[in-house]
Order: structure tokens, then sequence, then C-alpha cells
């Protein structure tokens, strides 16, 4: 009877320290964002009062609202910033196609993972082409978002930072067009995360490599053979 031998696996440390915390923050700042936005742009009357004192639950979820949005655009800069200093996993190179080989993996992982027209045994340790250009395509919007944002937010602030964005108005078409468009990207925003959060699990169970886990530890675990491959 053959002996089983299990396969060996090797502990790779992927995600850095700065990128797990970029990771858990920004996710934190896109929930609260969505959720005040979209009382923003349709709101509610939660309940009935005589003064308008009792009524300023409109003014918390503003208040909340513009403080995630400085909390998240900070916090996105700190990741434009280690995308030139991280490791090898971190830096814009995975996220820009630039080369050939990377636009090959796009067209295969589409076949495989969305038109599943053929099978793979192929595994990433960081991400995949596809989704590191994803990502890039993300953080553009991301900074569209912070952009319109403090456009808007700068009518009624007296703080520094939204008044570098007031030519974003006229230039968009006035107030009214700049806050459709933000409201429009609300709903990436949306989608995003609910097609993020499914694949996040889609993989994790797939694969079984620590999916979910290696954005709380860092690791992530590879067959020994397979590396040696790559």
């Amino acid at each position: 009877m053959a002996e089983f031998q299990s396969p060996v696996f090797r502990r790779i440390y992927v995600w850095e320290f700065p990128v797990r915390i970029y990771h858990w923050l920004n996710a934190t700042c896109v929930i609260l964002l969505i959720i005040t936005g979209y009382l923003i742009g349709n709101p509610l009357r939660i309940f009935y009062a005589n003064e308008a004192y009792q009524q300023y639950w409109f003014g918390v979820i503003r208040f909340t609202h513009f403080v995630t949005a400085f909390i998240f655009f900070f916090n996105f800069l700190a990741r434009c910033y280690w995308g030139f200093v991280g490791n090898s996993f971190a830096r814009w190179t995975n996220f820009i196609p630039l080369k050939k080989s990377q636009w090959r993996e796009i067209i295969e992982v589409i076949r495989v993972d969305v038109l599943q027209t053929a099978p793979s045994e192929r595994t990433e340790i960081g991400h995949n082409a596809l989704a590191g250009f994803v990502y890039f395509l993300s953080f553009l919007v991301f900074a569209f978002q912070s952009i319109t944002g403090f456009a808007l937010y700068a009518a009624n602030s007296t703080s520094l930072l939204p008044k570098f964005f007031t030519w974003i108005v006229p230039i968009m078409g006035g107030d009214f067009a700049v806050r459709q468009w933000h409201h429009a990207f609300m709903w990436f925003f949306i989608l995003f995360t609910m097609v993020h959060v499914y694949l996040v699990f889609y993989h994790d169970y797939i694969e079984g490599r620590g999916t979910t886990s290696s954005m709380v530890g860092g690791w992530k675990f590879e067959k020994d053979e397979e590396l040696k491959r790559d």
C-alpha cells in the first residue's frame, strides 16, 4: 500500500502591516461613506419631533460623512506612497499592466475565472494581473470621489484642504453636476464591495490558502513544488 505523503507548504509574507492597516481602514471608511452618502442623497425622516434640534440626526450623518472622507483620503494617500516603497506585492508594477506577460495573464484569468471556458491550476501569491488592474482602476475612482467630494464640501467649509478643489466645480459644469457624478460613483463602491467580498470567499474556499486570514496576519501558504515551478 502506497504511503501517503502530505504536500510541503511554504509560508510567505505577502501583505505588509501598512497594507493591512490600509485595507481594513479603507473597508470601514467605504462602508460608512456608502451609508452616510446614500442618506445625504436620499434623506429620511426617522422620527417626528416638534423642535428642529430634535431632528439633528441628519447633521450627525453629514458630520460622519465628512470626517470619514478625510480619513479615507489620507489613508488613500498613504497607500499610494506605499506603492513606491512597499514589497514586491504592494508596488505599482503589480497594478499597472505594462508588460505583455501581464496582459496574457489578464486574458487567461478572464477565460478561467470569469468565462470559465478553460480549467487551470494557476494560483497567484499576491494579486493576479486582472485583479491588480481592477484595483488600479478603483484607485482612480477613489481619487475622483475624493476630489469631487472636497469640491462640494468647500462651499460649506473653512478648512484649507477642500479649498484646493474649488476649481473642480466650474470645470464639471456646476455644483449640481458634481453632486450627480459624486452620487453616481457611489454605486461603483457598492458594486465593487459586493464583487470583492464574493471573490474573496470564492477563492478562499476554492484555493484554500487563507485568502481572508492573510489580510489579518499577512501570510500566505503555497505548495513548495508550485513555488519551484514558478
